[in-house]
């Protein structure tokens, strides 16, 4: 698709985006995650607009496995000419430390491009069971070692670990339940197999309107305007603790900062359109950051540090 004049006059910081090399071939955004979840949704939000902006063919392709790692590998192995980016999710600073030999090393093999955002986790609790705060939860572990079960979307996913370490701070054990996805857990909730779901606020949310499940904790720092009865973890009595859903944008290690810096400013520009943030807002309850350069790696070096501490302190392996 050639880059008409029009398109050039519209989006001129894209140009550097399209070095000679590069301008023929598509541009492919790789999701490490199976279709239909936020990740995948991202990624087919910023789709169509890329392609207006830059005026080339931009095209989602779905590289699931190994908690995220076999599509990161798949981009930090590509061409660093701007023709392959990774849209993903909060795991992917947990990969260094879940698996044994990870095939993609995420902080040297990929670079960061744009934090887009971030959404609070959230606990909540099917409808038929009695728990109306973490207290409650806490109490019945203690009661009854064992008794209450939780389900997360994976083994070292953050709902996973987040309900580790209040477990840990509370001086309980919560039962983990892993799924493959978040529909699966919320299905298993809501059927009354699992007393609880560790998850985002996205996921957690979409079902509160039905009467078949009910927040008891949130681990942003403050209350979400959707929930606003729901005390966080802090209010609750864990100091400084948090647990952060967020979506970015990577590329391989060494693409030129020109290219990075175009796919940057394009991002932001199709993400603050008012329709759009309003978006992301009501479906995801993100607050976007729209954080490129340091300030992402700043975070995403944070969040390795501080997962990896938690997988390594209790063992956990994928």
């Amino acid at each position: 698709m050639t880059i008409t004049r029009r398109t050039l006059l519209a989006a001129p910081a894209i140009l550097a985006m399209a070095p000679t090399a590069a301008q023929a071939g598509k541009i492919t955004l790789v999701v490490p995650f199976p279709p239909g979840g936020s990740t995948d949704a991202m990624a087919r939000l910023l789709q169509a607009s890329l392609q207006t902006k830059l005026g080339r063919i931009v095209v989602v392709e779905n590289k699931s496995g190994a908690a995220g790692a076999l599509g990161a590998a798949q981009v930090a192995k590509s061409p660093a000419d701007g023709t392959s980016f990774l849209v993903t999710f909060d795991s992917h600073a947990v990969i260094p430390s879940i698996l044994d030999k990870p095939p993609v090393d995420v902080e040297r093999e990929l670079m960061p491009v744009l934090l887009i955002g971030t959404a609070p986790y959230v606990i909540a609790a099917g409808a038929g069971r009695p728990y109306k705060s973490f207290a409650d939860v806490v109490a019945a572990c203690k009661a009854t070692p064992g008794a209450v079960k939780y389900a997360s979307v994976g083994i070292g996913t953050l709902g996973h670990l987040a309900m580790t370490v209040l477990g840990s701070k509370a001086g309980v054990e919560i039962m983990h339940v892993p799924y493959r996805g978040g529909g699966p857990a919320m299905n298993d909730v809501l059927g009354g197999h699992v007393d609880l779901i560790a998850g985002s606020a996205a996921l957690v949310a979409a079902q509160l309107g039905t009467n078949m499940l009910h927040p008891i904790l949130q681990l942003g720092r403050e209350r979400l305007p959707a929930l606003p009865d729901t005390l966080t973890a802090i209010e609750a009595g864990f100091p400084d603790f948090e647990t952060l859903a967020w979506w970015g944008i990577f590329a391989p290690a060494g693409t030129p900062p020109d290219i990075v810096a175009a796919m940057a400013t394009a991002s932001k520009e199709i993400l603050s359109e008012p329709a759009t943030a309003a978006q992301l807002k009501d479906t995801q309850h993100m607050t976007l950051l729209l954080q490129d350069g340091a300030a992402f790696k700043t975070f995403f070096d944070k969040q390795v540090a501080y997962w990896g501490k938690v997988v390594k302190d209790n063992n956990i392996k994928a």
